[in-house]
């Protein structure tokens, strides 16, 4: 993921550091965010790595999740819970991979618009936010999927999936546009706002995650409560410790540093702008490494991958795993395929099928 254009606040720092005083709202808020500007001009070579790191992410981000986006859309034809939720994270990784090359525009050309630089820092945060939202939901849907069978039957279905996706979507928006909004316009209030756009799209999310993954472990313990097999409870445990992982590697990173501001907004400008990029390079991994949840989500999506790598075997057989939700203790998962050319091939059992 990719953080704000050249532009960020450049007029705005500038004007500060020759006219007002430190006390102004701006200059509050300009301590969490540093534009490319100012690593360009004090560490020239660290910018220029820094950028080169982020674009060989955009591309490998980019290219698996318009791959990605392509099976779960049309190579997948049930739409489950997890899936629905899938593909509007693929959505949030391609909208904040995209972001990177006008990142590099705005750096060049749009050095003096105020204006842009904050609608590029707002649709960076809602991008970001709306991916750790998605990841959670993934994680929470997984839980009900092995834990909760019976209890989450009526929650599990695409109509409510879809509406929690929608209400992401605007309670992401609303939230981070409030927060950023009241930062920038009052100094007194900006880093008690920063820390509540913290808690509630980062922490509340990280400590959902830590619980549930804890539940499903624990639940391992205990067979004799378990009505899925072990393999499919163990693809579970490792989807959410995947996802925890992106969370430490990608997002903590970035919510520590604003943390520190928060504590000790005197620190110095210096190792401020250093930690900045070098967290906001880590978050932007991400869209590299969201694609490994996709894996546990169906094994469709493994599938389809490897036939459309196989170049050298134009006659394979393509073959749809399409996991269903488990209404009953004694219901089987349905596998669904469909054959095209060539001969058949070996299908996976029924307990490697994911919810």
């Amino acid at each position: 993921m990719t953080m704000p254009t050249s532009s960020t606040q450049v007029p705005a720092l500038d004007h500060i550091n020759s006219t007002q005083q430190p006390n102004s709202s701006i200059y509050m808020f300009s301590k969490f965010i540093h534009p490319d500007k100012e690593l360009y001009k004090q560490f020239y070579s660290l910018w220029i790595a820094l950028i080169v790191v982020n674009a060989i992410i955009f591309l490998v981000g980019v290219v698996l999740n318009s791959l990605a986006l392509y099976v779960f859309c049309f190579r997948t034809k049930t739409k489950t819970t997890s899936v629905i939720y899938t593909i509007n994270l693929i959505v949030t990784d391609l909208l904040v991979g995209f972001s990177f090359p006008v990142r590099i525009i705005m750096f060049y050309t749009a050095g003096s618009c105020v204006k842009c630089s904050f609608v590029h820092i707002f649709s960076y945060f809602v991008n970001m936010y709306c991916s750790i939202l998605f990841l959670t939901c993934i994680c929470v849907d997984r839980y009900l999927a092995i834990v909760q069978v019976q209890a989450s039957r009526k929650w599990r279905n695409p109509t409510c999936a879809k509406g929690i996706c929608v209400f992401i979507w605007i309670f992401a928006t609303v939230v981070t546009f409030s927060i950023l909004t009241m930062a920038i316009k009052f100094a007194q209030c900006c880093l008690s706002e920063i820390l509540v756009l913290m808690v509630c799209e980062y922490f509340v999310p990280l400590i959902i995650i830590i619980f549930f993954t804890t539940r499903i472990m624990c639940a391992l313990s205990k067979p004799s409560l378990m009505h899925q097999s072990r393999e499919r409870r163990m693809k579970a445990v490792q989807l959410l410790i995947t996802v925890l992982i992106i969370f430490m590697i990608c997002f903590t990173p970035f919510h520590v540093r604003h943390l520190a501001i928060s504590i000790k907004p005197d620190m110095p400008q210096n190792v401020s702008l250093l930690v900045y990029h070098v967290t906001v390079t880590l978050s932007s991994l991400n869209s590299c490494m969201d694609p490994i949840v996709y894996c546990f989500v169906t094994n469709n999506f493994q599938l389809t991958m490897k036939n459309i790598f196989r170049k050298t075997e134009p006659e394979q057989t393509t073959v749809d795993i399409l996991g269903v939700n488990k209404n009953t203790k004694g219901s089987n998962a349905i596998i669904t395929f469909s054959n095209t050319i060539g001969s058949p091939v070996s299908l996976p059992s029924p307990r490697s099928i994911q919810i």
